[in-house]
């Protein structure tokens, strides 16, 4: 049976949605060197159309991520309950079952189109992608490797005043 796990770059998403403007306080040993070049100007500001695009983009991830989950989930539960059905007219439970498979389905392939779309974060970014290698592929390999797996360190993050 498929067990949940948590998004890795939960906390590093709910700093960005929430203290953007604090993201100019992260020094450069918290993020990546490729992803502080990205997320930070020259004069040491946010990049606020990049830091858009990355958090709809682990948005989108975790949209991934959570309907590959339910899939998986639901399929467990069919076979499981097919196993010991009877030939014939499949019960209430099974046709119920099969419909929230198909409605698991649906939603992976939205998350998957959605994550394509919000990969546009690497044509803002200027990230070069190398030929012969999927999009999708890419940018899930550039952000297990450049996004931090939790939340920016709290001594350097401060809550936006106001």
């Amino acid at each position: 049976m498929a067990t949940p796990k948590p998004f890795p770059h939960a906390g590093f998403l709910h700093d960005l949605e929430h203290t953007g403007a604090a993201i100019q306080r992260v020094t450069a040993t918290s993020l990546s060197p490729s992803l502080a070049c990205i997320l930070l100007t020259a004069d040491g500001g946010p990049s606020t159309p990049v830091v858009t695009d990355l958090i709809e983009l682990l948005k989108a991830r975790k949209a991934v991520l959570q309907a590959s989950l339910d899939g998986e989930l639901v399929a467990d539960a069919l076979r499981r309950y097919q196993k010991f059905a009877k030939p014939g007219r499949p019960s209430a439970h099974i046709v119920r079952l099969r419909q929230q498979q198909a409605a698991a389905r649906q939603a992976g392939s939205q998350a998957r189109q959605a994550f394509i779309k919000a990969a546009a974060f690497v044509r803002t970014a200027g990230v070069e992608v190398p030929p012969r290698v999927a999009l999708e592929r890419f940018v899930i390999d550039w952000l297990d490797a450049n996004v931090p797996k939790g939340p920016l360190p709290r001594d350097e993050v401060t809550a936006p005043s106001g």
